[in-house]
């Protein structure tokens, strides 16, 4: 657009906000900017990340355990899965 049109002064910007709009935008339901998406799909994949290495470093760890203690963590799961299906039964009255 030239300077001839503009209706504001030159010394002025065209738009005060960061984010220039139509001027019939508000503030409440705008959509995230891409950058804001951007962050978000970081975070989800720094979680999986971090995630995934948690999970290797216990497994790790699970297989040099003797197997007197797998086999204590194996009745302690076994329990508390059992427990907690009972907890889920009664509560649906299933």
């Amino acid at each position: 657009m030239s300077e001839s049109f503009r209706t504001t002064p030159s010394d002025q910007p065209w738009s005060s906000s960061s984010t220039p709009g139509n001027g019939y935008q508000s503030a409440f339901g705008e959509k995230p900017s891409n950058d804001e998406e951007a962050g978000e799909a970081g975070k989800v994949v720094l979680a999986g990340i971090l995630g995934g290495l948690l999970s290797a470093v216990g497994y790790l760890i699970y297989r040099r355990l003797p197997d007197e203690q797998r086999e204590r963590l194996h009745s302690q799961v076994r329990t508390m899965v059992q427990e907690r299906i009972t907890d889920l039964r009664r509560n649906f009255n299933v």
